[in-house]
């Protein structure tokens, strides 16, 4: 095998930590569904719609990049790849919690709505959340979400077979990115409504769905920026390895310091829209989250996702350094997870909770992630081979003029 060709090679050493995690989150699943029920199943919404937005945000990274003809991110598209394979995983993890839907959504029974008068004056929403209505969204977006992510990563590895190979999948990839990229704005928007919002079908925000993508899409580059700076430290890229130049990763970290922003303006903006306006069907959600148990986690929330992260990747030297890069990163994918409780938990409890079951759903459903990344990534060239534009960087970065 040439070094062009150079595979993720994985060990079993790699496996049994993950899996460790994986199986503890297991048994605290069972565990929890026994002793604390609804508990379990607010958890298990928090982490199976973490591992879904991170399958579809890094397919939406790869499609933007590919519609910008953006070239930097080339020798990395393994990497979002590799990621999207969770989409199957998170398919599994919210099937098991339609087990518990009669728990968390009252648009289950449409007789408690209409008793509860909880959709007046909007009527109409009893039609958007009877529960086949839900149920068949919910399936056909993660359907189309798998199906593109899976056709997606056949095509790329397709074009592993030789240069002209390579040049039918570019155009190819091009016209799926063109595709996915409608039908994941107006899907998302659904997928935050059917999951989320419909918690509490008494709330509405029009900024809501865009508040979550702007949350979902930052997660997908904190994952493809940890894993990209782990690979280069490990020297896995092979006679790619000068391409994962410092201004690549300084770009990372830019679209790092941009979108955790755009994610703090929409934060602000949604905030002071509902304040202002004063509109008691709207405020609910606020009052829930200001009051005083949960006032700390959430302003806490906003100081982790975004103040930590603008000025710690302000400076451009931190952009380049793999150290605050890495723990950035690391940092900005836990904020996203806490991002997601105080988007669920507080529809159910007047009091923030944190304990053994969440730390150990959360580390199995990161070791799950882990597994199946990893896994992905041994399976296909860490970088492409036969890309046309990838050999074009690569002659210029071994020209006596290209980097070094």
């Amino acid at each position: 095998m040439s070094n062009d060709d150079r595979r993720f090679v994985l060990t079993p050493a790699m496996q049994r930590i993950p899996l460790a995690l994986v199986g503890i989150g297991i048994i605290a699943l069972v565990v929890g569904l026994v002793t604390a029920s609804e508990r379990t199943w607010l958890n298990l919404l928090v982490d199976g719609f973490y591992v879904l937005s991170l399958g579809v945000s890094v397919m939406f990274f790869f499609a933007t990049q590919r519609l910008a003809s953006a070239r930097w991110s080339v020798p990395i598209r393994r990497i979002p790849e590799a990621f999207a394979l969770v989409l199957p995983a998170a398919a599994v993890l919210l099937v098991i919690l339609a087990g518990g839907f009669h728990v968390l959504y009252a648009w289950t029974d449409p007789a408690r709505l209409h008793d509860d008068h909880a959709l007046v004056p909007h009527p109409g929403r009893e039609t958007y959340l009877a529960p086949a209505f839900v149920y068949a969204r919910m399936v056909v977006i993660v359907a189309l979400w798998t199906v593109f992510a899976f056709r997606i990563r056949r095509i790329s590895l397709g074009a592993d077979a030789s240069r002209e190979a390579g040049l039918r999948a570019h155009t190819r990839l091009n016209r799926y990115a063109a595709v996915f990229t409608p039908v994941f704005a107006f899907t998302f928007t659904a997928a935050a409504y059917d999951w989320l919002i419909s918690l509490d079908p008494r709330w509405f925000s029009t900024m809501f769905s865009v508040y979550v993508f702007a949350g979902s899409n930052v997660q997908g580059i904190a994952a493809i920026a940890l894993a990209t700076i782990v690979l280069r430290k490990q020297r896995r890229f092979g006679a790619a390895q000068p391409l994962i130049t410092d201004d690549l990763i300084q770009t990372l970290g830019t679209m790092l310091l941009a979108f955790s922003t755009f994610w703090g303006y929409i934060w602000v903006c949604q905030y002071l829209l509902i304040w202002y306006g004063n509109i008691p069907e709207e405020v609910t959600y606020f009052l829930v989250r200001s009051s005083p148990p949960w006032l700390p986690v959430f302003l806490g929330g906003f100081v982790v996702s975004w103040i930590i992260p603008f000025f710690t990747l302000l400076p451009r030297n931190h952009k380049r350094s793999l150290r605050v890069m890495m723990v950035m990163s690391i940092w900005i994918l836990v904020g996203r997870w806490l991002d997601l409780y105080l988007l669920v938990m507080p529809s159910k409890w007047a009091a923030p909770r944190f304990g053994i079951l969440e730390l150990a759903m959360a580390g199995g459903t990161g070791g799950l992630i882990y597994l199946i990344f990893i896994r992905g990534l041994s399976r296909a060239p860490l970088v492409a081979p036969h890309d046309p534009v990838l050999a074009v960087q690569s002659a210029h970065a071994h020209s006596p003029g290209g980097a070094s």
